[in-house]
């Protein structure tokens, strides 16, 4: 449908001629803007009406007074189905470390969050495939799970800023909630103005960069440029993501023409992790809430993890 849609626009009533550079890089981004759209509004709106009732001190509660190992997988969990990014780690960080959840879950769930979420697996899927997608999130959830576990080893809670620790945030009043399907369809359309309004931008720079490689530059290129998924080019990749800022789902064209062009699965990976995970924004963000040796610590376990996952994966790329 999608691929028929962007054929009708670009080739029939454009008259630009298949083949070309710029007809195969109008098509791409035709369809990709247009299939991402619409799986975007109709997965975020599904899910708004489950979600209604589900608020960030929902998590909180859930997740408080649970067993050490059960907790950690709840938070991993929670991090890969839960609709906050980035910009909710300060008010999520603060909740969690007052409700008496140790750091070191809480460091999983932060790590999870922004990676992995369900609108993001529903799009990777139809754009790239459920066996990149499996890869992706299985790598995802392990990279966190075990973030948590090496981080509280270095006992974390001393580098925490002092005015978290202060902070005691008292009974909220019970409020009896609304829970009716109009309710709930209000919530959910909400959360697609919200959650579209928010990331439009990041989708149309992505699939512009993945149009512009599809259409211009040649495979052979882009795969000398990636190497052969050695050290030196995970590296790179991972080097290449922390300055950038997208959404999980800003992120997929770009590596599906990645892919596309031969570039190593590892390399991609490790790409599309950097930049949900450990961009540059997202550090400046927690920042305000943690000091300078646990945010570096933070960034060093997630790059070395990152370039962990890609030579694994690379080096596995026979048997993938």
């Amino acid at each position: 449908m999608f691929d028929a849609l962007a054929t009708l626009l670009v080739f029939d009533l454009a008259g630009l001629t298949p083949g070309t550079p710029l007809g195969e890089a109008l098509h791409f981004f035709v369809m990709d803007v247009a299939k991402i759209l619409v799986l975007l509004t109709l997965v975020i709106y599904s899910m708004g009406l489950l979600r209604a009732l589900l608020k960030p001190e929902k998590v909180r509660e859930f997740i408080r007074n649970r067993g050490n190992l059960q907790s950690r997988f709840m938070a991993v969990g929670l991090g890969a189905v839960t609709p906050f990014c980035s910009c909710s780690s300060i008010p999520l960080f603060i909740g969690f470390v007052e409700a008496g959840i140790p750091l070191g879950v809480t460091l999983s769930f932060l790590i999870a969050s922004p990676m992995i979420n369900e609108v993001a697996v529903v799009v990777l899927a139809s754009v790239i495939g459920w066996k990149f997608t499996v890869l992706y999130v299985v790598t995802g959830l392990t990279v966190a799970l075990i973030g948590g576990l090496v981080l509280e080893r270095f006992k974390p809670e001393r580098w925490v800023e002092d005015y978290v620790w202060k902070i005691r945030m008292g009974e909220a009043a019970q409020v009896e909630e609304d829970t009716s399907l109009r309710a709930r369809h209000d919530y959910a359309v909400n959360q697609v103005k919200e959650i579209v309004g928010r990331i439009w931008k990041f989708i149309l720079v992505g699939v512009g960069v993945g149009a512009f490689i599809h259409g211009y530059v040649p495979a052979d290129f882009v795969a000398r440029i990636a190497g052969d998924g050695g050290l030196l080019s995970v590296v790179g990749a991972v080097a290449v993501g922390v300055p950038l800022y997208s959404d999980a789902v800003g992120i997929i064209p770009i590596a599906e023409v990645l892919l596309g062009k031969g570039v190593p699965i590892g390399t991609v990976l490790a790409f599309m992790m950097a930049v949900t995970a450990l961009s540059l924004p997202e550090m400046i963000i927690l920042k305000k809430v943690v000091k300078v040796p646990l945010l570096a610590l933070f960034a060093a376990y997630l790059a070395t993890a990152f370039v962990v996952v890609g030579l694994l994966f690379n080096a596995l790329k026979g048997v993938l």
